[in-house]
């Protein structure tokens, strides 16, 4: 089995057609994907799992994905958020960048390219609290 097959990655995005081809993506790559269709569904489930990351759209019909992940860190969250999106815009891709987002992609970059990220993302959290660093 996978060694990411306990490594739950949300994917939060209001096109159907969007959360499953990410949610197959992941589950490919060995990860355990769940899909959100709006970010207040994401917001409501109170039995959510861990995630060691967070695909979100940026343009969400009702609270957009950065103002998702806004509210997430303004609670202490600090899963680390991939943005994905249909419509770049230069002014979202600075404030999610200014945030320090782990990346921004758009929807038709190559999918190997947004799961390196997630990749580099899971590996690097699983690296950070197996082997903490002294202080």
């Amino acid at each position: 089995m996978n060694a990411s097959s306990n490594r739950y990655v949300a994917v939060v995005d209001d096109d159907e057609s969007v959360c499953r081809s990410f949610s197959r993506l992941l589950r490919t790559a060995g990860y355990h994907p769940v899909p959100f269709h709006s970010a207040e569904e994401f917001l409501s489930d109170r039995n959510r799992p861990h995630f060691e990351c967070l695909v979100l759209d940026v343009q969400l019909d009702g609270i957009s994905g950065i103002e998702l992940w806004h509210r997430l860190v303004a609670v202490g969250d600090t899963t680390p958020v991939v943005f994905i999106t249909a419509h770049d815009d230069s002014a979202s891709r600075l404030e999610a960048e200014v945030c320090g987002c782990a990346g921004y992609f758009r929807k038709t970059d190559p999918g190997e390219a947004i799961l390196g990220t997630i990749r580099n993302v899971v590996n690097s959290n699983s690296n950070s609290t197996t082997n903490p660093q002294p202080s």
